[in-house]
């Protein structure tokens, strides 16, 4: 918000003398340089007293009075000329200071001052330069009625509230960097507690790779792990499966293409069991990637009738290869959720409802642990789903808002492209480009922005930039930040815990602030550290359930909530099969799951039909 310079006519009386009895030690010093984008103030080190205070120090803002307005300034740099100290008189020293901006009276009597980011009048030789006052020190961080949460409090003046505009900040997505141990995740948990309490209707899914934020949210969040994961192979795309079932390893071209033939043909068994291998063209054909159930056993089966043809003698090698790639990832019991159930059918509904969290049930937090997945399997799942995150709020037409919080997103999005699983940037790319536009928002928390892709670093509006030792890093930090900013970066590598600067859309001006402290028990990973003990001779060590761990053996599977046991030798899709009452009542009714989903089955994950 900018003010008319013939609207401001200044404060009825002088900047520094409030009343007769204020003493000249508000006036600090007066400006000896200045080159449109700093200034150099001369001053004295000690006070009208004699005696040496701290209201120079780095970091400061200082207010220069020019009558209509008070330019803002950043201190950056002090020092002494001489680099001499003189105990008997006064020391004269020299301040560098940034300007930032102008503070402006309101045209109303007794209305708030109006800070503007912009420059109209330059600073003349030997103006005063003092202490910003409070009032001038709100207004610079004010957010001029944008709807804001409190995060934490000013450095430089802890009476201050650091406010955030919660709205820019998701919806232009925000990215938290800081080396390990200052403090990032507390951060990501507090800004999570204040935007769900800002924004009710948002949906949080969390990729957690340390297992540490589900017991920092325990009234929000809903744990899912490797062994509570339900994501059904089916609904995994060609290019992910083949990830799963290569082991991360590069694919063989030739083994993928029959999988893309193959795949159709399985699911076209699935939906109509007596039509044979033939496939239908047409605008309701399957392909390989589209998010229709296909069963194991005829995916082999297709394999095998493949190989028994006469025309397929050379392909037999490829496709032997390729049975047996998927034969030992069903058998996995790494891969339990993909293949853990007996009984397939169409349980999209459920899983997404699940993972999401439609309906929230007051739970709108989903923290997927990932600590002890296989990478290949991760990189799957996560590509999975940031491509069902994109579609549920694209297919909802608005209706429901999501956040994907990445934790180490340098693991998903490397900056060398030949690194990390390309489904899953391409993924976390789309939601970054498009994703504001429907509702999909992205939150990146990375401890080495040096190595995380730079255009997903650059789709990130808002920067919570916490204590960086890296140089590498900082040069990543001091491109993304504004120039009449660039020197508050300087304090990168020396901030203290709880300490960020942000800076961005989310913020009114670049802000050096404090975080909130937390109570013990909602900082990430306390809990865990509380309930473990380290062991002092190595007796009382578990080597057995260690083991146990290790090998993965699967136990005894439960009966599912959703579905009954049945045969293991007559699955859906056999002409002799029968689906339970309770099943086949269960999947008719679609009315009930527009109404609870808000999303049609028939259009997700599919392009809309013309009429």
């Amino acid at each position: 918000m900018f003010v008319e310079r013939e609207a401001s006519v200044g404060e009825p009386t002088s900047q520094e003398r409030r009343n007769i009895q204020q003493n000249d030690k508000r006036i600090l010093g007066n400006v000896v340089q200045c080159d449109g984008a700093r200034a150099t103030i001369s001053a004295y080190a000690e006070d009208a007293d004699g005696i040496v205070s701290g209201q120079w120090t780095v970091g400061r803002m200082i207010s220069i009075n020019l009558g209509a307005a008070r330019t803002v300034g950043l201190v950056y740099a002090i020092g002494k000329s001489d680099r001499a100290w003189n105990t008997e008189g006064q020391n004269p020293i020299e301040v560098s200071v940034e300007l930032v901006g102008e503070v402006r009276d309101g045209a109303e009597p007794g209305s708030k001052p109006v800070f503007d980011r912009g420059i109209t009048i330059y600073p003349h030789i030997g103006a005063i330069a003092h202490r910003i006052r409070s009032r001038d020190l709100q207004a610079v961080y004010d957010l001029a009625g944008r709807h804001s949460v409190t995060i934490g409090t000013l450095s430089q003046d802890e009476s201050i509230d650091a406010n955030i505009a919660i709205d820019d900040t998701l919806a232009r997505h925000f990215a938290i960097v800081g080396t390990t141990g200052v403090g990032k995740s507390t951060a990501v948990s507090l800004l999570l507690r204040k935007t769900i309490e800002a924004r009710p209707d948002l949906r949080v899914l969390i990729l957690d790779p340390h297992n540490e934020f589900a017991a920092s949210l325990p009234e929000y969040c809903v744990k899912v792990d490797s062994a509570t994961l339900d994501l059904p192979f089916w609904m995994f795309r060609l290019e992910e499966f083949a990830e799963v079932l290569f082991r991360g390893r590069e694919t063989v071209p030739e083994e993928v293409d029959a999988l893309r033939d193959l795949i159709p043909a399985a699911k076209n068994l699935y939906r109509n069991p007596n039509s044979g291998t033939y496939i239908r063209r047409g605008s309701d054909a399957l392909t390989a990637d589209t998010p229709v159930p296909y069963r194991i056993a005829d995916l082999i089966k297709q394999i095998d009738e493949r190989m028994g043809l006469l025309e397929s003698k050379n392909d037999r090698p490829i496709l032997k290869s390729l049975k047996t790639r998927i034969e030992s990832a069903a058998a996995d019991p790494r891969y339990r959720f993909m293949f853990n159930s007996r009984l397939i059918e169409d349980t999209i509904h459920e899983t997404i409802g699940n993972i999401f969290r439609v309906p929230s049930h007051g739970r709108p937090v989903t923290c997927f642990e990932m600590a002890g997945m296989p990478s290949e399997v991760v990189n799957s799942v996560c590509s999975v789903l940031a491509r069902l995150a994109f579609d549920l709020a694209l297919w909802s037409e608005g209706r429901l808002r999501l956040l994907l919080l990445c934790e180490e997103a340098h693991r998903y999005m490397p900056a060398d492209p030949r690194l990390g699983f390309a489904p899953t940037r391409h993924a976390l790319s789309r939601i970054a480009k498009e994703g504001r536009k429907y509702g999909c928002y992205l939150g990146v928390v990375t401890q080495r922005p040096g190595e995380l892709d730079p255009t997903i670093l650059s789709q990130c509006s808002t920067f919570f930039a916490m204590r960086l030792a890296n140089e590498q890093d900082q040069a990543i930090i001091r491109s993304a930040i504004a120039d009449s900013s660039a020197s508050t970066l300087a304090f990168l590598s020396s901030m203290g815990q709880r300490e960020a600067i942000a800076f961005g859309e989310g913020v009114a001006t670049t802000m050096r602030l404090k975080f909130e402290k937390l109570a013990q028990e909602f900082i990430p990973g306390t809990a865990k550290r509380e309930q473990v003990e380290p062991s002092v001779d190595g007796n009382d060590v578990d080597l057995a359930m260690i083991v146990e761990r290790l090998r993965n053996v699967p136990k005894p599977q439960q009966a599912m909530a959703f579905a009954e046991a049945v045969d293991s030798s007559r699955q859906a899709g056999d002409p002799d099969y029968k689906k339970p009452a309770t099943t086949a009542a269960r999947a008719q009714p679609d009315d009930d799951f527009d109404t609870r989903y808000g999303l049609k089955p028939s259009t997700f994950g599919m392009r809309q039909l013309n009429d």
